[in-house]
């Protein structure tokens, strides 16, 4: 039974139990039919089976030799791959300015934070995906057992994370990729290439471009590391199952046929805006952030524009350009305001 299934299943048992609100007790009453789904790991239900049932089916749509869900969002995913793969006292490099899970992670696996500068674009105001180039003056120098990256930038930038991983391997030391924004790749070739096949350890966020509801996320691994076992060392032994559930609900979404159209979709009024707003700039390789600029205005007044003018909110600005981030709940017609947006703030500054 999946866990989908467990869930839409009438308990005929009365429960002394957790959760104490008995699924009948509704203090929120918005989130009643949530209550209603909110199971504890009690013999009457046994969610634990049907979650690694779950788990399973995953990591063979991914193609990984293990896949696990996580409901503490891509933080969590990180902070395990480093346990996982680390001792104390040993090396790990990562980013400058990265996510500060990056370090949490290091810090509480007792192990050395090396740090690495990924170059600046003064094209667009922002930090490009980091090359081998960069990295292996640093293997060079010292013994390093793991390598954090963020593929692709919070701006839309994807690394070459085949050649990073072959650096890894020359130098001995595990490669574990941020691809928190990245949850789409493995299901389109019109996307960057995603790391799950590639590297020692992924993380995914499902709720930034793929539709799931925050926290949901991904860690996906291609090692024998106890990765089970660094999980059990920072996550709740109480998870939210409805949560759980989601995942498994989003994973067959994204893998089905509705899944493909509706991430064709996107795609394709994307690239309609861009071949409509000849005057913008667009930049980044990773179609889904709309990093945009305009001659004659900085990113501040462009975001600026878009909300106070147009109601629309950005994502991420800068000095330069701004970004928009689109996914799976944005639709043709989100895109088309923002297009007539562009148009308009483009005839403004003439």
């Amino acid at each position: 039974m999946s866990l989908i299934s467990l869930l839409r299943k009438t308990c005929r048992t009365t429960l002394f139990t957790t959760p104490s609100h008995s699924q009948k007790f509704f203090i929120f009453s918005k989130l009643r039919n949530l209550y209603k789904l909110d199971i504890s790991e009690t013999d009457t239900h046994n969610p634990q089976e049907a979650l690694l049932r779950a788990e399973k089916c995953a990591s063979e749509v991914y193609g990984t030799k293990c896949t696990k869900f996580l409901t503490n969002g891509s933080s969590s995913g990180v902070i395990a791959s480093v346990l996982a793969c680390t001792k104390r006292g040993e090396n790990v490099l990562i980013m400058e300015d990265a996510h500060p899970c990056h370090y949490n992670a290091v810090s509480l696996a007792g192990a050395n934070a090396l740090y690495y500068k990924t170059e600046y674009s003064s094209e667009w105001g922002v930090n490009l995906a980091v090359t081998a180039d960069i990295l292996e003056p640093y293997f060079k120098k010292c013994s390093i057992s793991a390598v954090i990256i963020t593929s692709p930038t919070y701006e839309g930038f994807a690394a070459d994370v085949k050649s990073i991983k072959n650096l890894c391997e020359k130098y001995g030391a595990y490669l574990i990729v941020d691809e928190a924004h990245g949850a789409l790749y493995p299901f389109s070739d019109r996307l960057p290439e995603s790391a799950v096949n590639i590297a020692d350890f992924v993380v995914q966020s499902l709720h930034k471009t793929a539709g799931g509801l925050n926290p949901t996320a991904l860690l996906h691994t291609n090692t024998e590391l106890d990765i089970n076992s660094a999980l059990s060392k920072i996550n709740t032994t109480s998870p939210s199952y409805p949560l759980l559930a989601s995942i498994e609900a989003n994973i067959r979404f994204l893998n089905s046929k509705r899944g493909q159209k509706c991430i064709n979709k996107l795609i394709d009024s994307i690239i309609g805006l861009r071949k409509n707003c000849t005057k913008c700039d667009f930049g980044g390789n990773d179609i889904t952030k709309i990093l945009v600029k305009v001659k004659g205005l900085s990113g501040y007044d462009l975001s600026e524009m878009l909300y106070g003018d147009y109601g629309i909110e950005d994502e991420k600005t800068n000095s330069i350009s701004s970004m928009l981030l689109c996914g799976i709940g944005t639709d043709s017609k989100k895109i088309h305001k923002l297009q007539r947006a562009l148009l308009s703030i483009v005839k403004k500054c003439k």
